[in-house]
């Protein structure tokens, strides 16, 4: 009878691991997504022409960054003025910084700005706004953060490019995977070029066979300056200035896209700040960046190329403002009036989402006061007899409040 129990107890135990064996997740159950993802972008790395020995290295040390999804999603929690983002950006310090930069490397910056036409002066001013004069040029490894924004597929298809580009720079020998650091989007090295702009534009300016865009100061500078050469950079053309528009200014006129030689818009009263001719250029805009009350920026065809480089209007003048400074003290004189405070982004989305409602058409409401918002802010701004600036204001978001559908 003993016999019999312990045998019926062990046919219990091998039940018992039998059914344990078979509930346990199958290999399918237990493949990381990331990893069976990174595998099928290693086969599409093969397939480009990429080295295994490059794709080994890049991939041996890639993992998931939850921070860099987290710095991708992060709003802004306000939509900053004008001259505020121009105060935070351009001070003093930056300003006597980058005049004594110009000294430091006088020699290097002209031999650039004789080949290429870009004056030195810009090319410290975008080295100043990128990376304060190389001081943070970040330091996230690229091939991580570019593999977790390609995985997340909000912009899959651009970072996925922008991987593969990496993979391409260490093969050419530009650099090793491991030296492959910058910001958390991609931007890398003294001027924050992505992948794919060090290799359509990278200039190895100290000729000695790769283009070092991280240590190499001449290889950086030329890169900038040849990018915004093949971009439309004129010589010896201004950027920016700012103007003084007549009390009838038509406030529709100030837009980007509205272009006039500097002398039609001399023929409507529009004249130079301090009163000095206007530079006889033929692509001229006016822009109002704070609203009516604000600067007034004039911009010519070098402003498209620096607009080229970064789509941010307050970015592309703060680059032309500074390189202004770097010349000579030309402080904004303009502004004295105009609405100081911001709306937060989820302001922006009300306003945007009212004046839908309104039959004002913004497109979907992205807390973003772009283009179409803007036409939409001066259809609504003639309704209600204003300056029609298309200015997201604090005073119109109120008015739009008592409108409120």
């Amino acid at each position: 009878m003993m016999q019999f129990e312990i045998i019926k107890n062990k046919l219990k135990q091998s039940v018992v691991l039998i059914l344990a064996f078979f509930s346990l997740p199958t290999l399918a159950d237990e493949v990381d997504p990331f990893a069976a993802w990174l595998q099928a972008l290693k086969e599409e790395a093969i397939a480009t022409g990429v080295s295994s020995q490059t794709i080994q290295k890049t991939f041996k040390q890639a993992q998931y960054l939850p921070r860099i999804i987290a710095l991708d999603r992060a709003q802004p929690e306000f939509i900053t003025p004008f001259l505020s983002y121009l105060e935070k950006r351009v001070d003093a310090d930056k300003i006597s910084q980058g005049r004594q930069m110009l000294l430091t490397h006088e020699d290097m910056l002209a031999k650039i700005e004789t080949q290429y036409g870009v004056p030195k002066e810009t090319l410290i001013a975008f080295w100043g706004m990128e990376t304060n004069y190389g001081s943070n040029k970040g330091n996230f490894g690229l091939p991580s953060s570019l593999m977790t924004l390609a995985y997340d597929g909000r912009r899959s298809t651009f970072f996925r490019e922008q991987l593969i580009n990496t993979m391409r720079i260490v093969d050419a020998g530009h650099n090793n995977v491991a030296g492959m650091r910058g910001s958390w989007a991609g931007a890398m090295g003294h001027m924050q070029f992505m992948p794919s702009t060090l290799l359509k534009y990278g200039v190895d300016a100290d000729a000695d066979g790769r283009i070092n865009i991280w240590s190499s100061l001449n290889d950086a500078f030329a890169s900038a300056a040849n990018y915004l050469a093949q971009v439309g950079w004129r010589k010896d053309e201004a950027t920016a200035m700012e103007v003084k528009l007549p009390a009838n200014f038509d406030y529709q006129l100030a837009q980007l896209n509205s272009r006039k030689t500097s002398q039609e818009w001399q023929s409507l009263g529009v004249t130079a700040i301090d009163n000095t001719p206007l530079p006889a250029h033929e692509n001229a805009a006016i822009l109002l960046p704070q609203g009516y009350r604000g600067p007034a920026m004039m911009v010519f065809s070098n402003f498209d190329a620096v607009m080229d480089w970064n789509k941010s209007v307050n970015y592309a003048l703060s680059v032309s403002y500074l390189a202004q400074q770097l010349r000579e003290d030309k402080p904004i004189i303009g502004g004295a009036e105009a609405e100081k405070s911001a709306l937060t982004y989820n302001q922006i989305l009300a306003l945007q989402k009212n004046l839908n409602a309104l039959g004002f058409d913004c497109g979907e409401s992205d807390g973003f006061p772009g283009l179409k918002t803007q036409a939409a802010i001066r259809q609504y701004q003639a309704t209600q007899q204003l300056p029609q600036d298309g200015y997201a204001s604090p005073s119109l978001y109120q008015l739009l409040l008592v409108n409120k559908p």
